[in-house]
């Protein structure tokens, strides 16, 4: 038997749903954030992690401003892996089920965003302690991150609360 999810009950479907509108939420929460203290450009980009201050030159200065601390990186990758992980592992396994996209593209889509992650993280790291250039490896696995995510959602969104028999 093979489960097809706009099959599914209908307490369930909304709950799935629920569930995937939230992470939606979080996910462009994420995204403004990135913009604000990147809006999305190379140079914000790096700014962020190598920073463009050096030492202060008064009581203002913005700390964002100076590189980042190898126990900030550390910090930031490690709650952003272990978050990407249990949202691709959750996301995936619902969108699993979907039969809207299925064979080569759904495998794609169930696989690919871990190493993107994995290229966005390390990405940041080689930008900060190897060579700004790096930076087009964040942005490239980044926004394959989050195409990703998009989606996988809104195909999920679309079977669990529009699609019909």
């Amino acid at each position: 038997m093979q489960i097809k999810l706009y099959k599914l009950d209908r307490t369930f479907r909304h709950f799935l749903s629920a569930f995937i509108l939230l992470l939606l939420a979080s996910t462009f929460t994420g995204l403004a954030f990135v913009y604000q203290t990147t809006q999305f450009a190379k140079t914000g980009i790096t700014e962020r992690y190598s920073g463009s201050i050096t030492s202060p030159s008064d009581d203002f200065d913005i700390l964002e401003k100076y590189p980042k601390s190898y126990s900030e990186m550390l910090l930031n990758t490690h709650n952003h892996l272990f978050g990407f992980a249990f949202i691709f592992f959750t996301l995936g396994f619902v969108f699993y089920f979907n039969s809207v996209i299925t064979g080569f593209w759904k495998y794609l889509l169930l696989v690919e965003p871990f190493f993107s992650v994995l290229i966005t993280f390390s990405g940041m790291w080689a930008m900060r302690f190897i060579h700004p250039g790096f930076v087009c490896a964040v942005i490239i696995a980044g926004f394959l991150t989050y195409a990703a995510i998009f989606i996988m959602a809104f195909t999920l969104i679309y079977e669990l609360l529009l699609k019909k028999d």
